[in-house]
């Protein structure tokens, strides 16, 4: 039977063998400033699901790409709604 939860080296492990190269010191630091996955304190451990480490994961890839160009077509993208052109509807159309 599998754990419910995972300690923060476990949870690392756990996306390891998924194929997502993540260390508990990268989870460690995403603790502490954001953007990492979901977790629950029990006492002073910080303890994960698969199910919220299997969502930050989803969260972070990408749509699929069939080529590098689709690749820049996105950058554009992101790049003209972190500068604010999105909302003056300035985005590179692909």
């Amino acid at each position: 039977m599998l754990k419910p939860f995972l300690s923060r080296s476990e949870a690392a492990d756990y996306m390891c063998a998924e194929g997502f190269t993540v260390s508990k010191n990268t989870l460690q630091k995403y603790a502490t400033v954001g953007g990492g996955p979901v977790y629950r304190r029990f006492g002073r451990r910080a303890v994960y699901t698969r199910a919220d480490l299997d969502a930050w994961i989803e969260q972070k890839l990408s749509d699929p790409i069939r080529s590098t160009s689709e690749t820049r077509i996105l950058e554009t993208g992101a790049q003209a709604y972190i500068r604010g052109d999105a909302a003056k509807g300035e985005v590179a159309k692909p």
